[in-house]
């Protein structure tokens, strides 16, 4: 073609599905321009085939894309991984757009998975951006992010509920066919799907995980002898099992009928924290929030609300334990590091205090029931039975001990002139005489009636005889109405082995020599006349 040949630009449009999908440009010589009817018959057979290659791409297309989620789908089924459920999400769509961003837009508790698209998915109900209004609604949505860049919001739906949202971004300059948005919907619906059932999985698992504990501690619990096997046993429970750093046990005095917020003991099996300066001040201020019935203690950035003191543990669970609405202690457990404990493991920490509770309250039962069998339950002193259990053991593996059995004088008199309430309050204030002028390893017991006994054990007969008068003495100074006793004292060594009956016999002999004597005094069996 020479230089002064003059061209024409020509265009053909196309009509492949609708009017103007595409044009063809041509530029022809004006010398050899052909007619229009040339170039709408290019247009006409132009059109078809444009069509069809295009119509066979897509179906290619199509069936590459929905081969890919077949695929997928059947790993999501084999799997309950939420690791690899994501995994495969973000592979598939990286395999089949490569040209284009994608991520994953999740909450808090799924923050923890590296080498992934990972984004935190901050949203508020009562705005109305893309990411909100997906996650909301369950819908594509739509958004011009910049003058260049465009992002497209695929939530992950399940059947109960929205895990997350899929944000894919693309330049401005392309175009998502209804083919590609439909494909990211079905496989964010899939994923939200296969990551529902993965979650279900995974929680059903950890609830059975959790039984099996529970059921394995409180057989534990209930075989343990000892309150501190107990509280031994669940320190190294919730270290091991909770990662806790510190784990604290406090107990309400069971003494006070009223609750009592003030008194509490921290038992020896808290971890050394609690016996620190900054430990006590922690156990008071949780007791402070037990005291306020405040009874869900779960702070997951304790400096964050309470800066003014400087705590080295920033994860804080505390769980009172309650018997029949009432508050017998609590336990607490610390970690340093911020928001390590779950709810799960609150939850779970709840129903192994709970046991524990019963725990203490069986072994305070047992306690009571046992107290109740060594002890009379007027005065409160041993019960002959108990004291001759003890005198049993003792003139075993002992050298020498001594018995005094003691009488209230004229106690009839006492009954007859001031009634038996006045009798039985006569009787327990010797007994507290008995209980202030004795040793702790002394063994005062209710003989019967109101004959009262006391066993020495590694006791002299002079010694004894001094505990007799002393006895004797106070006691007829400090009862009202004013009584006197009588004492008999026997006596036991290497030389003198005898029995309880033995012993309890020459002191009865005594005893008996002193009433005669005038009553208000004391006797040695050496002072019997045979």
């Amino acid at each position: 073609m020479s230089s002064d040949t003059a061209i024409s630009t020509v265009i053909i449009p196309l009509h492949i599905k609708k009017e103007n999908d595409g044009f063809i440009l041509l530029i022809v010589d004006d010398d050899s321009f052909p007619d229009s009817d040339f170039f709408l018959e290019i247009a006409e057979q132009t059109g078809p085939v444009i069509h069809t290659l295009m119509s066979y791409c897509q179906s290619i297309d199509e069936e590459v894309k929905y081969e890919r989620l077949y695929q997928v789908t059947s790993k999501f089924h084999s799997t309950m991984n939420i690791e690899d459920v994501l995994r495969e999400v973000i592979k598939t769509l990286t395999d089949l757009y490569p040209e284009l961003d994608f991520y994953l837009l999740l909450m808090q508790d799924n923050l923890q998975i590296e080498d992934l698209p990972i984004k935190e998915l901050i949203y508020d109900r009562y705005e109305k951006d893309a990411v909100t209004t997906a996650f909301l609604t369950g819908q594509i949505q739509f958004e011009d992010i910049s003058g260049d860049t465009a992002s497209l919001y695929a939530p992950l739906v399940g059947r109960q509920a929205t895990y997350g949202v899929l944000q894919v971004l693309k330049p401005n300059t392309l175009f998502f066919s209804e083919n590609d948005i439909e494909f990211i919907s079905i496989l964010a619906k899939t994923a939200g799907n296969a990551l529902e059932n993965a979650r279900l999985y995974q929680q059903s698992q950890r609830y059975i995980t959790d039984l099996q504990l529970i059921n394995q501690s409180s057989q534990a619990l209930n075989s343990k002898r000892t309150l501190s096997a107990t509280f031994t046993y669940l320190e190294d429970l919730m270290i091991s099992k909770f990662n806790a750093e510190e784990v604290g046990f406090i107990l309400y005095d069971e003494r006070n009928n009223q609750q009592d917020f003030r008194e509490y003991k921290v038992l020896k099996e808290s971890t050394s924290f609690f016996s620190t300066k900054e430990g006590k001040w922690f156990l008071s201020f949780l007791n402070s929030k037990v005291k306020q019935n405040i009874h869900t203690i779960f702070i997951g950035d304790f400096n964050s609300t309470h800066s003014d003191h400087d705590i080295p543990y920033q994860s804080v669970m505390a769980v009172p334990m309650i018997h029949d609405e009432k508050v017998i202690g609590f336990v607490a457990v610390l970690h340093p590091n911020e928001y390590f404990f779950s709810f799960e493991t609150y939850k779970l920490l709840q129903s192994l205090v709970q046991h524990s509770a019963l725990t203490v309250i069986n072994y305070r039962l047992k306690e009571e029931l046992e107290q109740l069998v060594r002890t009379d339950y007027l005065t409160k002193l041993y019960s002959r039975n108990y004291l001759d259990k003890m005198m049993n053991k003792h003139l075993k593996v002992g050298k020498h001990g001594t018995f005094i059995l003691m009488d209230i004088d004229n106690f009839k008199q006492i009954n007859d002139q001031y009634g038996h309430d006045t009798g039985d309050e006569i009787i327990c204030q010797v007994a507290e005489i008995i209980r202030k002028n004795i040793r702790a390893n002394d063994i005062a017991a209710r003989w019967g009636g109101e004959e009262l006994a006391i066993y020495l054990p590694n006791t002299t007969m002079k010694e004894a005889q001094h505990v007799a008068e002393r006895l004797v003495h106070t006691v007829s100074e400090k009862t009202y109405p004013k009584v006197t006793i009588s004492c008999g004292v026997s006596y036991w060594d290497d030389k003198i082995h005898g029995e309880t009956k033995s012993l309890f016999l020459r002191a009865d002999k005594a005893l008996y020599l002193a009433k005669e004597k005038g009553k208000n005094r004391v006797v040695k069996e050496n002072e019997i006349v045979l």
